[in-house]
């Protein structure tokens, strides 16, 4: 496959630079320590970017694939894994959210980390839920970092026929859910929350807060595949 991304801005050098650099979710990064005391072995990392989060979970002793839209992102996790030395078992592959490069029940850890929320329908939100879905084995765990509805005013209006898609917040078509919506979606791909990472919102400003810009309110927990 080409790459999509070629030409826009996911794929310029600053981007991936930043990207680069990144640390890892220290949340994330908790949760699967915890996975791996549990015989957790095989993971992916769904919009692995540059390896923020891949490259510290192979070191960390998972088999990882790395999946992503942008060439040069995945270029940027190869000069890491080449600087660092450390990357331990991880392969990296050009491959949509909707289509990943994963046999059936083959992943006990999957890595949803701000991108679904890129979505730019319903429907593609729904194949890229439900393809980590066929990926995931029996009591897999899916750790999800996605934006939440509550980083938009309460009267703006969604896309045409798109009840949670949403284009004000950087004028592409993007996913912003509320807790209902995005509890109800995971339901039906077969995934329920795991009570040992509930789902919580950061960023979320203060009751009756004017909110003005900044960054968006993110959901941020686990899910249990098939319990």
């Amino acid at each position: 496959m080409t790459d999509p991304l070629s030409i826009s801005a996911w794929s310029t050098p600053a981007t991936v630079a930043q990207f680069a650099g990144s640390a890892p979710n220290r949340t994330l990064m908790r949760y699967a320590a915890l996975e791996r005391r549990r015989g957790g072995r095989v993971a992916i990392d769904i919009g692995c970017g540059a390896g923020r989060n891949a490259l510290p979970l192979a070191a960390a002793g998972w088999h990882v694939l790395g999946v992503d839209l942008s060439g040069p992102m995945l270029a940027g996790a190869l000069d890491r894994v080449r600087r660092e030395r450390r990357a331990g078992r991880l392969a990296l592959a050009l491959a949509r959210m909707e289509q990943l490069p994963a046999r059936d029940r083959g992943v006990d850890l999957i890595v949803a980390h701000g991108i679904w929320n890129l979505a730019r329908s319903v429907a593609q939100f729904r194949r890229a839920v439900r393809e980590a879905a066929r990926a995931a084995a029996r009591g897999a765990a899916l750790f999800v970092f996605t934006f939440s509805r509550a980083t938009l005013p309460a009267d703006l209006l969604p896309v045409s026929g798109e009840p949670f898609v949403f284009t004000q917040f950087s004028g592409e078509p993007q996913c912003f859910l509320t807790e209902t919506q995005l509890l109800g979606e995971l339901r039906d791909a077969g995934f329920v929350p795991d009570p040992a990472l509930p789902l919580t919102e950061l960023n979320r400003p203060p009751a009756r807060a004017l909110r003005i810009g900044g960054p968006p309110v993110i959901y941020e927990g686990a899910f249990r595949y098939g319990s």
